[in-house]
């Protein structure tokens, strides 16, 4: 299976966690860093749940950069309404004994690409912010990535933070518009942007969570329902299949409390698969811009997919995939993973 280098930057975040955890266990992500930025929870706690998870998983080899406070020009906002307190749901990580490193996300963005031109594929699953500072330090960073896999933005659908925003582009919109601009030109790859109108196709039921646990040879094989008590915490016996469960109840009762059903919506693993092999997903062409001033629309990703801005194609939309295939996917390489893990590193019970 052909490696590929990955540079993560996410806002975890309890769909994050899950990418994060599937990125670890899958054969083909050579993941060289992860960093941090505000966006379902501060940055500073966003740091200490990659730190967290990495060294569940014994992976604290991997480097964590913190990132931004703040999104560029508006206050930073967080959703601990959907993520819970910490961003990981129900969830109750060991506290990390690895340290964050010495760079900041926007300079490690820099040193990566420049280190390995060509060969570095770009994964953000929270607001670009990181990314934009990176590139207005060095313009010249687009023309150094691979590949670049963006979750964000919605099109011909309803948004989930204004009625035509997505989370990761409403929470710093300056720094996405500055982000696609800087795409698609100069030798520049056009970005994979994963928008609301696929991700929330991605829908994690329970028998999803069941059958990974039961691959893990998780005791006992929990399978959350909406006939729970909320809050009701696992007692399985593998450590990571534990806290996943945990993270993961408090989106399916999120999703539920939100008239959606007792599901969850993965957007962020469903953008790592993409990230790791692009064949999964059909893609349209189009100019994608961000509204930056609307009263009503700030936020708002727009497509002129028939060119009457005048403008170069600058991203390829992700429409279509085959959802049953990438769950299949996602539970046998975390389930081996995790089977394999049983019981995690000493002290991380």
């Amino acid at each position: 299976m052909v490696s590929v280098p990955l540079i993560f930057d996410c806002d975890t975040g309890i769909d994050d966690s899950l990418a994060l955890v599937y990125l670890l266990a899958h054969p083909a992500a050579d993941l060289r860093a992860v960093l941090s930025t505000g966006g379902n929870v501060p940055t500073d706690v966003v740091c200490g749940n990659n730190l967290a998870w990495l060294q569940l998983c014994g992976r604290d080899d991997i480097e964590v950069c913190l990132g931004a406070d703040a999104p560029l020009e508006a206050p930073l906002m967080t959703t601990e309404d959907t993520h819970g307190p910490l961003g990981i749901g129900y969830a109750q990580l060991p506290v990390p004994t690895s340290t964050k490193s010495s760079r900041d996300a926007a300079d490690a963005w820099i040193d990566l690409t420049m280190d390995n031109p060509g060969e570095m594929v770009g994964l953000v699953t929270g607001p670009l912010t990181n990314l934009a500072l990176a590139i207005r330090r060095d313009p010249l960073l687009p023309t150094r990535l691979r590949r670049l896999v963006i979750m964000g933005g919605v099109f011909h659908h309803g948004g989930n933070t204004t009625p035509t925003s997505e989370w990761n582009i409403a929470v710093d919109p300056e720094a996405a518009k500055e982000v696609f601009a800087a795409f698609g030109t100069d030798g520049a790859p056009r970005p994979i942007i994963c928008p609301l109108d696929l991700t929330e196709s991605i829908r994690m039921t329970p028998d999803h969570l069941g059958r990974l646990a039961a691959l893990a040879e998780s005791s006992p094989v929990e399978q959350p329902g909406p006939d729970d008590e909320p809050g009701t915490r696992s007692v399985a016996d593998n450590t990571i299949v534990r806290h996943l469960v945990d993270a993961i109840r408090f989106y399916f009762e999120f999703h539920e409390a939100q008239s959606e059903g007792y599901i969850a919506h993965m957007h962020d693993p469903f953008a790592a698969a993409v990230a790791l092999d692009p064949s999964i997903t059909q893609t349209r062409p189009a100019c994608v811009d961000v509204e930056t001033t609307g009263s009503l629309t700030r936020g708002t990703t727009v497509a002129d997919e028939r060119g009457f801005w005048g403008r170069p194609v600058n991203a390829g939309i992700a429409t279509t995939t085959d959802a049953d295939l990438f769950f299949d996917d996602l539970i046998e390489r975390v389930a081996a993973f995790a089977r394999e893990r049983r019981g995690g590193p000493r002290g991380m019970q």
